[in-house]
């Protein structure tokens, strides 16, 4: 099964396609199907394709195949300056030297050894050289993105226990709802196939959707749009969680693709990952913009603590770390940072009350007035509220 699969989407709008060459529009084109977009094509630039604009036929070209290479120019609205994204084969890079300059071009062509190709590119001001069929992966990821209208990423923010009964997937949780409450589109992702399931936590365990396992056997681009339809939705926000069958390995490679998918959709992203990091959690744990460590002030749990973090820095760009307490007779929340060598992110005092109200089907996070709900509301104020990244 893979989720992304779907129908085109005009949600971004349509790639322009610049190129003579038969053979090389007919892969384009079948890329372009693959990530569901129908292109325009062209043979040179629109704004100067003067002969080409007189024919008036109303051809694009997004369907009609490789075959209609002629005749494909003259659409309304369609130029050079307007399209989303734009792919000049290497045949037609000299008729588009004299173009206005703009983010969005690419220049793809076959020949890897062409030693003038990033000239050529230079020439016409393109980001990238793409060469296929090496290329091809990442070419339909660029398509789809704008397909999918993809914008700016979601404040991807991930949790972890220091030691075990640390507190961290009750902060998941929290933070998710809280989000959702704000008003951000957010995704809860459980990492921890042995947590339990965060829908659990939710009260959402018999609701419908996919769970992990529906996701085992994705292979490369998942849609954004449509994962989020695919998964529960609980309390204002989508939950992927695992199911209440025999465990099922995710591969890393599906695993990247899911998360990637949920950051495109853009708003808030939590995740709760597990205390071990192997090669899966590590796909999760690059993609993420920021690390949350919960640890108990307590010097056994500190201790526990230095070897989750030094794993998790190994490939995390940003780790914080969250303080539950204050423990009796324990470590204040800046000794245990410093004892840590990790930043402070702040302290959440124990709730009196929450263990017994998630028991009765309360989620934690939904006491708008408690501790916990507290920390996360200023949590997200902090961060979302950051034009230059979290600050937390």
């Amino acid at each position: 099964m893979n989720p992304g699969a779907g129908g085109p989407a005009a949600a971004g709008g349509r790639p322009l396609i610049i190129t003579e060459d038969p053979l090389l529009l007919d892969d384009l084109l079948r890329l372009c199907a693959a990530a569901g977009a129908e292109p325009h094509v062209h043979h040179a630039v629109p704004e100067q394709s003067g002969a080409d604009r007189e024919k008036g036929d109303g051809s694009d070209g997004g369907a009609s195949g490789a075959s209609g290479v002629a005749g494909v120019a003259g659409v309304a609205g369609v130029g050079w300056e307007s399209a989303p994204l734009v792919l000049v084969g290497d045949d037609a890079a000299r008729r588009v030297r004299g173009a206005p300059r703009r983010d969005g071009v690419f220049l793809v062509g076959r020949d890897l050894d062409d030693p003038h190709v990033w000239q050529r590119a230079v020439e016409i001001g393109a980001e990238e050289v793409l060469t296929l069929p090496d290329a091809e992966s990442r070419l339909v990821d660029r398509i789809a993105d704008v397909v999918e209208g993809a914008g700016r990423p979601a404040l991807t923010v991930g949790v972890i226990g220091g030691s075990g009964g640390a507190g961290a997937s009750t902060l998941a949780c929290a933070l998710a709802l809280r989000a959702a409450r704000a008003g951000e589109r957010t995704i809860l992702i459980d990492g921890d196939p042995l947590g339990g399931g965060m829908d659990v936590l939710l009260g959402g365990e018999a609701a419908e959707g996919l769970r992990w396992p529906d996701f085992a056997a994705s292979r490369g681009r998942v849609g954004a749009g449509a994962l989020a339809e695919s998964l529960p939705e609980l309390h204002a926000l989508r939950v992927l969680s695992w199911d209440r069958g025999d465990r099922v390995v995710v591969p890393p490679a599906a695993m990247r693709s899911v998360v990637a998918a949920a950051r495109r959709r853009g708003g808030v992203v939590v995740v709760d990952l597990p205390r071990r990091v192997d090669e899966a959690v590590a796909e999760v744990l690059a993609q993420l913009d920021l690390v949350l460590m919960v640890v108990r002030g307590e010097l056994r749990a500190v201790a526990a603590a230095g070897r989750v973090s030094a794993g998790v820095r190994m490939v995390a760009r940003d780790v914080r770390v969250v303080v539950r307490g204050p423990a009796p007779g324990g470590l204040d929340a800046e000794a245990v940072a410093g004892l840590l060598g990790v930043p402070l992110a702040g302290e959440v005092p124990v709730e009196v009350g929450l263990p017994g109200r998630v028991a009765e089907g309360e989620p934690p996070g939904a006491h708008g007035r408690g501790a916990l709900a507290r920390f996360c509301d200023g949590f997200w104020q902090r961060a979302l509220g950051s034009a230059q990244g979290v600050s937390a």
